[in-house]
């Protein structure tokens, strides 16, 4: 089957040095960009992280620091993927909770200012988990009866998160073929950030989901408290999640000029 399509997706994985989204970095990246009239494009780089693999790390997409010695950084390479993606939705597994918020640290520490304005992200992974509550390769032989023989390297991870969305689509009858549905249903949580550290209220107003302010507006804590705005830019947050505080900010001042 075809997908239908009104402007094109990006089905894209990565392979990393860890999963902390701060700090950790991309060792390799695939694209598969489909059309609206089926084309396809498929793209992968492997990547020099600018930091050590982990031994433990290797062991599970098998890259090591040998043979990304040579490869461009993620800054190198970041207009050429921004590029390949920028007028697309993007599609992935688990891609909404890992590979969407890292690729936006990647891309904000490029100088590139990547957000997900006017574009859906479709979760393979949580229709997976709400119909079948599995893992990749076992969602690759329940719907696609196929072996996923080359789990962990990227370009083969993306070709099955691609084929087994449109096996989905074909086995469930409540999936629509359209892709602000999926993303709809793939979504978890409202999150205002990439990360989860911000998600929106039934009034869709932007509330912490963490600490000692979990579940309080942004707004209302800024304005009571004013030095944990200056906390949380200096701590240990994504780069995405400092970028929206600091639009909820001036957004903030700007109403109280008005």
């Amino acid at each position: 089957m075809q997908l239908n399509l009104t402007k094109p997706i990006c089905f894209f994985d990565l392979e990393t040095t860890g999963i902390n989204i701060s700090k950790d970095r991309i060792v390799e990246i695939s694209i598969l960009k489909v059309y609206p009239n089926g084309k396809e494009d498929t793209k992968t780089w492997l990547v020099n992280p600018e930091m050590p693999i982990p031994a433990e790390v290797t062991a599970i997409h098998g890259i090591s620091d040998a043979d990304v010695a040579d490869k461009p950084t993620f800054k190198d390479l970041s207009k050429e993927i921004y590029n390949m993606i920028k007028d697309s939705d993007l599609g992935g597994f688990n891609s909404n909770r890992f590979d969407i918020p890292l690729l936006a640290e990647e891309m904000l520490r490029a100088e590139i200012d990547f957000d997900m304005k006017g574009r859906q992200s479709v979760d393979v992974q949580t229709i997976f988990h709400k119909m079948e509550q599995r893992t990749l390769v076992a969602a690759y032989k329940f719907y696609c009866d196929k072996d996923l023989s080359d789990a962990h390297s990227a370009e083969a991870d993306t070709k099955a998160t691609y084929e087994v969305l449109k096996a989905q689509i074909s086995k469930y009858e409540e999936l629509e073929n359209d892709t602000k549905f999926l993303a709809e249903f793939s979504s978890r949580k409202k999150f205002a950030d990439f990360a989860g550290f911000l998600i929106f209220n039934k009034e869709g107003e932007e509330c912490f989901s963490f600490g000692k302010h979990k579940g309080k507006k942004v707004v209302e804590v800024m304005e009571k408290e004013p030095g944990y705005f200056g906390w949380l830019l200096n701590a240990d947050f994504p780069l995405y999640t400092k970028k929206v505080l600091t639009a909820i900010k001036l957004r903030q001042f700007n109403n109280k000029l008005s």
